[in-house]
This record gives structure tokens, sequence and C-alpha cells, in this order.
């Protein structure tokens, strides 16, 4: 097609894909700053293997299950193992629609394996990549999404703080509660042990990244360019980021009596997270309080979790559960009249509680669906093959157990050396 508008369209989609994959080098960075150096190389390379498997396992099933035609009431039932053919009617490329779908499964799945981090077996990314690509992400995705029930109820999320972060959050509670803690995190009184991630400039670093490929998946959900409001979403969600990095230094440092890095970074992904389901439906001034809130919660939410020896190296259940949860809620509260192109305005702008009654059924149904069916899933599989390496193995790092070479093989080549000299 050469009408200007389709093509302005396919072209300002597929950079939205472009930043919404860039997203997976910012999260190879945040997963391995974030945990030890001796498993660095196995979470870099397991993040760039699982991404690329998610691709084979959206092409052939998941973007059928979501907006296939011939729907009942899970999935959608056309379109597997897609052709690239271009639907008439549509206003941008369906090439390019599909690229932008199969970069939030894969972001998706990327959030639920943070939960396994330094304890699980390769072979457990493999299996549990094609299982939540198939049974879990599409079917939530086509409630919301693909016209399923829950957006026949006016369900709003406009970038997937449901469909994205609390899915791929949910589904890392239940690989945390099943592989159980790591070696030496909580001492025989309960009291846990700061298992401090390996390199702080990493994690900063993978915050700008995210956040910058975050204009992608909230601005570049609008798949239009004629009217120029992926600009407004764009504001919102800097807001809301900010907002959240403001808010969550601030409470560590009264709490803690310092400023703490992972709290602050944590705080700017929480209210990027939280903005995502919201980013198009409320005012600038709702994206700053939105922001603000997540970053006290997710400071709060990591140590309840710690407490409850829920071991989450990376905070995914904090950052993209929680705030995900606060995120979706949040539109039931702060969708103005104006801005409500799905479901009603909020609470405070004289919608009532309908739209806030909406959000909570979607948080409760999408994260009970994800939690539940990856629970069954990794308990069957720890039956049967197991999911966590040995202690031997979980002690020497999962770079050398699982793939036999480090990935600092200088800096360790040099420590055994010196243990053996």
């Amino acid at each position: 097609m050469n009408d200007p508008a389709f093509l302005m369209n396919s072209v300002w989609v597929m950079l939205g894909a472009i930043l919404v994959i860039f997203m997976i080098a910012g999260f190879i960075l945040l997963e391995a700053g974030s945990t030890r150096a001796k498993n660095a190389g196995h979470i870099a390379g397991k993040t760039v293997f699982t991404f690329s498997l998610a691709i084979l396992v959206y092409w052939a099933v998941g973007y059928g299950f979501t907006f296939g035609d011939h729907a009942n009431f899970f999935v959608g039932m056309s379109d597997f193992f897609f052709s690239g053919e271009q639907i008439e009617e549509a206003t941008l490329s369906t090439s390019v629609f599909f690229v932008f779908q199969m970069a939030f499964a894969g972001i998706s799945i990327t959030i639920a394996l943070g939960g396994f981090a330094e304890r699980a077996k390769f072979s457990v990314y493999v299996i549990f990549t094609i299982l939540f690509g198939v049974l879990i992400y599409p079917v939530i995705a086509h409630w919301i999404w693909g016209g399923g029930w829950l957006a026949d109820h006016g369900k709003q999320d406009f970038a997937g703080s449901t469909v994205v972060h609390l899915t791929g959050a949910m589904a890392a509670m239940a690989a945390t509660m099943l592989l159980k803690p790591r070696i030496g995190k909580y001492n025989a009184d309960g009291a846990a042990n700061n298992l401090a991630g390996h390199n702080q400039v990493y994690t900063s670093l993978a915050v700008f990244f995210l956040w910058v490929g975050w204009f992608g998946f909230n601005a570049g959900s609008t798949v239009a360019v004629d009217d120029g409001f992926f600009g407004f979403v764009a504001l919102n969600t800097a807001l809301a980021a900010g907002s959240g990095a403001i808010a969550a230094t601030f409470i560590s440092w009264v709490v803690l009596g310092k400023p703490d890095v992972p709290t602050l970074l944590n705080g700017a992904l929480a209210g990027l997270v939280a903005i995502t389901a919201s980013c198009a439906f409320v005012d600038t001034w709702g994206a700053v309080l939105i922001g603000l809130t997540a970053g006290i919660i997710v400071f709060y939410s990591a140590r309840f979790f710690e407490s409850k020896k829920i071991d989450d190296p990376i905070f995914a259940l904090s950052v993209h559960g929680t705030a995900g949860v606060w995120g979706t809620l949040s539109t039931g509260f702060f969708a103005t009249p104006e801005l409500a192109t799905v479901g009603q305005a909020g609470l405070l702008y004289g919608g009532g509680f309908h739209q806030l009654w909406v959000q909570l059924l979607g948080v409760v149904t999408s994260g009970l669906y994800a939690f539940v069916v990856s629970y069954v899933i990794l308990y069957i599989m720890k039956k049967i093959v197991g999911i966590r390496v040995t202690e031997e193995e979980e002690l020497m790092g999962l770079d050398l157990s699982e793939h036999g070479s480090y990935g600092y093989p200088e800096q360790f080549s040099t420590n055994h050396t010196k243990l053996h000299s």
C-alpha cells in the first residue's frame, strides 16, 4: 500500500518493536548485575536463548491464540504459523504488528524467568518458555487485547501492566516458591542475608536501556501517528518513571538512613510498570501520582517478600507484580472521561466504582490464572525431571556447571589458580 498514513504507522510501530526488543539488553544487564558474577554468563546466554525460543512459539501458536478469529472463551483459533499475509482493512503492516506483539510476549517470559535466577537448570528454561508461550501469555493477552471476555467488560490495560508484567511476575512467584531460596539467603533463625548483585553499574545502565525501550512499549502501543497522541503517552511514561525513582530514593533514605541504589533503580522501573496500563488514559498529574505511589509500594513490597522467605533476586514480584497491580488499578481512580477510549472514567472523575471493579476483576483473574498454571507446570516438572541444580552446582555457579565456562573467565581462572597454588 502507498497510503502515507499506512506507511507512517508501519514505520512508527516498527520503531516501537525495535525499542521493545532492545529492552532484552536491559534485562540481561539488570538480571546479571543483580546477581553474582559466577552466574553472569549463564544469565546472559539463557536470556538470548529464551527470547529466541519465544519468537518461534509466538509465531507458531501465540499470535493465533491472542488475535485469531473463531475465538472460544479462552483463545483465538486462527493465524497459527503466521504467514505475514496483509489484512486489507488494517491501518498498518500486519507483519509489523506481529513483530511488535511478538516483542511483548518475549518481554513477559523474560520477566517470568527472572524468578528462576541462580538456581534453575537450563533445561527448565527451555520447557517453561514453550509452555508459558502456549498456555499462559496468549490466553491472558486474548482476554484483554484480543477481544476476549475482559475486553468485553472494558478492561483498561493500554500497554500491558497486567498482560505483560503481572503475568510474568506471577509465573516468577510460582518459580521462586517451588525452587526455594538460594543457598545462604536465609539463616537458621529466618534472618535474611544480602546476596548482593555484583555490578550496580550494569543495573543502572539496564534501567536506562529499559527506560528508553519503554517509549516503544507505551508510545508504540498507539499504533498510529496521525494525531500525535503518542507524544502524550511518552510524556506520561517519563513523568511516572522519574516520580517512581524519586519516591523510592527518599523512602529508602528515611527508613534505611541512606539512599539505597537498588531501591532507586527499582523505583524507576516500578513507575514505568505502573504507568504502562494507564499512560493513555490519565492526565499528567495522574501519571506523577501513579509513579510516586509505585516508588513507595515497591520498597515495602520487596521487604515484605523477603520477610516471607520468598527469594526474588531481581525483584520481579515487586517491580513487575505489585507495581503492575497498582498500575492496573490506578485507571479505576484516574482515567479521565476524555481519555477513556476503553472502558469508563475513574472514580475521581465521576465514573463511580465501575471501572475500578473491572480493573480489580482483571488483576485477580489474570494473576490467578498465570500463577496457578505456572505452579502446576513447574510442580509436575519438579516431580518428574527436577528443576533445581544440585547444591554443588549452585555453589560452583551456573556459568561453569551448566555451560562449562565462566562469564568472567579471567577473573575466575585467576581465583582458581590462587586457590590451588
